[in-house]
C-alpha cells in the first residue's frame, strides 16, 4: 500500500471522528480553541509590544519592559464590551494571594495597600457598551442565519451582502412611501415596520433567486455569481438613489429620514444606541422558527437532503432544482430581513456605505456549525469582539490594527474546527464502517490490501 493511501485513509478517519462529535464535544473544543488563540494572541501582544515605541513599560514579564499588558488588553476587550461591569482596578497593583467574599466582602489584594471591589459601583446593565454589543448581535443573527439555511442546502451564498443591501433600499423606499398615507403614532408603528420587514424579505429573496435560478438551470457556480450580484447591488443602489431617491437636503447618498414611530427605536436602553429589544427579540424568535423548519418539517428534511447527498434526495424524489432556488430565496429573505433591521433599527434610512454585515455572517455561521441555535452565541462573540474592539483602542493606546489581529485570531481559531467538520461532511459516510484502517504494522486492518 502507497504512503499517499495510508495518509488519505488517515485523513478520512480523522475527519470521520471530526463529523461524529457530540454537541458536548464540539463545544469544549471550540472553547479549547478559544483558550489557544488567546494565549497565542497574549505572544502577538507581547512581541508587538517589545518591538514598539512608548514612553513607559504597560508591563514588566521575565524582567524585560513591554508597552502593551496582554492581560490588560483582554480585560479590556471583554470587560468594554458590557460596560465596565468589573471594575478596572483590579488589575492593578500586587495580584498576590487574592482573597473575595462576593457577599461579606470586596475582593482584596496583599501588596502595596490595594483594595478594591470586583465589580463597579452603580453598573447599570442597560448601557451604551451593551447596546452596541447586542446591536452587533442581533444583526448578525440575521445574516448568520441566511448563510447557515444555504449551506445547509448545499449552496455557497456568498451575496448574503448583496441581499441585506437591496432589502435594506427596498425597506426604506417602501416604508417611506408609506409614511404619508398611513396614521402615526403607535398605529402606524404597527403596520409600518411589519410591512417594512416584510418588503425587505420579499427584496432580498428575489434577488437571491437570480444566482438559485443560474444554479439550477445552467449549472453556474453560485459562488461566483453571488459575488457579482454583491457588486451589482452596491452599485445599483448607489446610482438609483443619488439620482432618483437621494434627500435634496443632504449632501450624503442616502433617502430622506424615516419618522420615529416608523422605526424600531431604543426602549430601555440610552437614546442614540440603534439598539432596539424588539429586534432582538423578533431574531431569537426567527431563530427558533428556522430551527424547527429545518429539523421538524418535510420541506426541511428535503433541503437538508439535498445539501448533504443530492442524489439520494432525487431518487426519493425531491425536484432538485426547484430545492435549489427555493432554498436560496430563503436564504435571501433572511439577508434582507437583515437590511430591513439595519434601516429601521440603526439608521432610520438607507444609506451608501452599508457595513459588512453579510461577510460577518459566513464568519459567525461557520461558528455555529450552521446551526440556527448556534448562530446566538456566535453571533453574541462576534457581537462582543467588535464592541469591546473600540474600549481597547480608546483605553489602552493599542494600534487597531493589532485589535483587528486579535479579533481576527480569535474567529480563526473558534472557526477553524467547524470548518473542517464543514468539510468532512461533504467527503465522509458515516454509514460506512472504519474497518480498512491503517494497522500499525502498515497493513490494512479488516478486509483485503488494495
Amino acid at each position: 500500500m502507497s504512503a499517499g493511501t495510508d495518509a488519505r485513509r488517515t485523513v478520512e478517519s480523522l475527519l470521520r471522528r471530526l463529523v461524529a462529535l457530540s454537541g458536548v464535544e464540539r463545544l469544549l473544543i471550540s472553547l479549547a480553541a478559544l483558550v489557544l488563540a488567546i494565549l497565542v494572541g497574549a505572544g502577538i501582544i507581547l512581541t508587538s509590544g517589545r518591538v514598539a515605541t512608548c514612553t513607559q513599560a504597560a508591563a514588566v514579564y521575565f524582567g524585560l519592559g513591554f508597552c502593551y499588558d496582554p492581560l490588560e488588553v483582554y480585560f479590556v476587550l471583554f470587560n468594554g464590551a458590557f460596560g465596565q461591569p468589573f471594575n478596572p482596578g483590579i488589575m492593578a497593583g500586587n495580584l498576590v494571594n487574592p482573597t473575595w467574599s462576593p457577599f461579606t466582602g470586596p475582593l482584596t489584594f496583599t501588596g502595596p495597600l490595594l483594595t478594591t471591589a470586583l465589580f463597579t459601583a452603580g453598573w447599570n446593565p442597560l448601557n451604551f457598551s451593551v447596546a452596541l454589543t447586542l446591536k452587533e448581535t442581533t444583526l448578525l443573527i440575521f445574516t448568520g442565519l441566511s448563510v447557515a439555511v444555504a449551506f445547509r442546502a448545499g449552496l455557497f451564498n456568498i451575496g448574503t451582502q448583496g441581499q441585506l443591501v437591496v432589502g435594506g433600499l427596498v425597506t426604506a423606499l417602501v416604508v417611506g412611501s408609506l409614511v404619508p398615507v398611513l396614521p402615526g403614532g403607535l398605529a402606524g408603528a404597527l403596520l409600518l415596520v411589519p410591512v417594512g420587514v416584510l418588503s425587505g424579505a420579499v427584496a432580498g429573496g428575489l434577488y437571491a433567486a437570480i444566482p438559485g435560478a443560474l444554479k439550477a438551470y445552467a449549472d453556474a457556480n453560485e459562488v461566483i455569481t453571488t459575488i457579482m450580484l454583491n457588486f451589482i447591488a452596491a452599485q445599483l443602489a448607489f446610482v438609483a438613489v443619488s439620482e432618483f431617491f437621494r434627500n435634496p437636503e443632504s449632501q450624503v447618498v442616502e433617502t430622506a429620514p424615516l419618522p420615529g414611530y416608523a422605526t424600531l427605536s431604543s426602549v430601555v436602553f440610552p437614546q442614540g444606541s440603534d439598539f432596539s429589544l424588539f429586534a432582538l427579540a423578533f431574531a431569537l424568535v426567527l431563530v427558533g422558527v428556522i430551527w424547527f423548519f429545518l429539523e421538524r418539517t418535510s420541506y426541511g428534511y428535503d433541503l437538508r437532503t439535498s445539501g448533504i447527498q443530492p442524489e439520494a434526495a432525487e431518487y426519493g424524489g425531491v425536484d432538485a432544482k426547484r430545492t435549489v432556488v427555493t432554498s436560496m430565496m430563503f436564504s435571501g429573505a433572511l439577508g434582507g430581513i437583515g437590511g430591513a433591521v439595519w434601516v429601521l433599527m440603526v439608521m432610520g434610512k438607507w444609506q451608501t456605505g452599508v457595513p459588512a454585515l453579510g461577510f460577518d455572517g459566513i464568519t459567525v455561521s461557520i461558528l455555529a456549525g450552521n446551526n440556527p441555535l448556534g448562530t446566538i452565541p456566535a453571533a453574541l462573540l462576534f457581537g462582543t469582539l467588535k464592541s469591546g474592539s473600540l474600549a481597547v483602542q480608546f483605553e489602552t493606546g493599542v494600534p487597531k490594527q493589532l485589535v483587528g489581529v486579535l479579533r481576527g485570531l480569535i474567529i480563526l481559531f473558534v472557526a477553524m474546527p467547524e470548518f473542517f467538520r464543514a468539510i468532512g461532511t461533504n467527503v465522509v459516510d458515516l454509514d460506512a464502517d472504519d474497518s480498512k484502517a491503517v494497522a500499525t504494522d502498515g497493513g490494512v486492518t479488516g478486509g483485503d490490501d488494495e
